[in-house]
């Protein structure tokens, strides 16, 4: 395994705090004038994205996403705002939490759309896998977050050894 050039000290989960914001415009949308679901998981890859190059200091690549619901509606005109910050690191990959957020700047409401886990895992410019520094919490959301990433990923685990045993 390549060792990532960078210090592999711990760092706070704040540092890789990313946010990206988006336009709806009459392209990204259904027949409905409604944000293409297809669209909105393609923002939520970049800025999970955004949060996983922060934190590892190298190119990192989508391993999987996890579940989405799309809560409300968005439509053109819409501002849609990311906000993601990896939630913890393990020895090659990192959990990134992706927050979706709609804005109308006419009136200023916002509202959530969407929530999204994203597992990324660092490399080198070949696609060799690199160890990425631990993350550490510093808030007590942080600590939440922290948390909720093994608990995700030994529950991810276990369904995957389901699904094989049952294919045996």
């Amino acid at each position: 395994m390549e060792q990532n050039g960078e210090n592999l000290r711990p760092r706070p989960m704040s540092e890789s705090k990313s946010e990206m914001i988006e336009l709806v415009l009459p392209n990204d949308t259904n027949p409905l004038g409604a944000l293409l679901g297809g669209r909105l998981m393609h923002w939520i890859d970049l800025a999970g994205a955004l949060a996983a190059h922060r934190h590892s200091h190298s190119y990192a690549v989508t391993a999987s996403m996890d579940h989405i619901d799309f809560l409300v509606p968005v439509h053109v005109g819409d501002m849609v705002i990311l906000q993601s910050s990896v939630n913890r690191a393990f020895h090659t990959s990192m959990e990134v939490g992706v927050k979706v957020l709609v804005e109308n700047y006419i009136s200023g409401s916002r509202q959530k759309v969407a929530t999204a886990y994203l597992t990324f895992v660092a490399v080198d410019r070949h696609g060799r896998k690199l160890e990425v520094a631990p993350a550490v919490p510093q808030t007590d959301d942080e600590q939440r977050r922290y948390e909720g990433a093994l608990r995700r990923r030994e529950a991810s685990r276990n369904e995957r050894e389901r699904r094989k045993a049952a294919r045996a």
